[in-house]
Parts: C-alpha cells; sequence; structure tokens
C-alpha cells in the first residue's frame, strides 16, 4: 500500500504513511472540515493514515467518530518529529500548520503547510515543501498525486 512518485530532479519517492495534525489543518476550532472524513476513507485505501493532535480543542471523541481514524495524543513538536522518525521519514508525507508541526515537516519526505482560518506559523512554512489552501485541497494531491509531481519538480 503506497503512493509512488517520480518527481523530476528530486527522483523517486514512495510514500506509505500520511501523518496529520487535526487541529487547525483537518479541523477549525476543533470540528472537522466538511469532506475530509471522506477523502481520508478513501486514502486509507492508498495509504496509512496518522492523525496527530495535542486535543487544543478538546472534543477527541466527536474528532475521531467524524474522522474515522482513532488521533494520537501528542503535546510537544518534538514527539510529532519522533513519530515520523519511527515511522521512516522516507516513507511519510506529513501536514500541519503551527510551530509544533515544523519539526515534522522539515524530517518527512514531503512537508506540506495547510492553511486554514487559524493560520499557519511562519517557522512552519520555511521548514515545509508546499503550502495550501485548507485540507480538501492538500487531501486532493494525495488523491491527485501528478498535482505533488508538478509542484514539487525541479
Amino acid at each position: 500500500m503506497s503512493i509512488k512518485l517520480d518527481i523530476p530532479q528530486r527522483g523517486a519517492i514512495e510514500l506509505q504513511h500520511a501523518v496529520f495534525d487535526i487541529n487547525g489543518t483537518l479541523a477549525v476550532d476543533g470540528v472537522a472540515v466538511p469532506g475530509v472524513a471522506e477523502r481520508l476513507k478513501t486514502l486509507s485505501s492508498q495509504i496509512s493514515i496518522h492523525l496527530l493532535t495535542a486535543g487544543t480543542h478538546g472534543k477527541l471523541s466527536e474528532l475521531e467518530h467524524t474522522l474515522g481514524f482513532p488521533p494520537h495524543v501528542i503535546h510537544r513538536g518534538n514527539e510529532k518529529m519522533r513519530y515520523v522518525q519511527h515511522l521512516g521519514p522516507a516513507s511519510v508525507i506529513a501536514f500541519g500548520n503551527g510551530v509544533n508541526d515544523s519539526s515534522m515537516l522539515r524530517l518527512a519526505s514531503i512537508g506540506v503547510v495547510i492553511l486554514t482560518p487559524e493560520g499557519a506559523a511562519i517557522r512552519t512554512w520555511q521548514t515545509a515543501d508546499l503550502l495550501v489552501y485548507g485540507p480538501i485541497n492538500a487531501l486532493d494531491l494525495l488523491l491527485k498525486p501528478m498535482r505533488l509531481v508538478a509542484t514539487l519538480r525541479g
């Protein structure tokens, strides 16, 4: 189960894991953005889905029910980085928006900042490979992977 990319001037990448911060990326104010759950479910047949959260807004049981995947509660950025490290960074695409996401985005094979009404930290922008508006566009990068190739080619 993987998504294979061949990015000119970057090389071949085989993504096996998609790691997502929840609040500020897949959810706003603790509520999942409409359309996210359906896309996650579709993607789960191609790539392993991992949801990480510090639980800022609470509502973890509601988010798990809505999104269909159990969230892993992680409070600090270095814990998110270690999570990606454990999976094997070369096979990970990571998504986030906050300062505590910057180290996992830098470490992952592909790091994506998702901009929502919550905003995105400048440090995180600087560590990522690309920036997208909203979680639907971010998830569509994996559902239509030639978008990643087009954006990341050298």
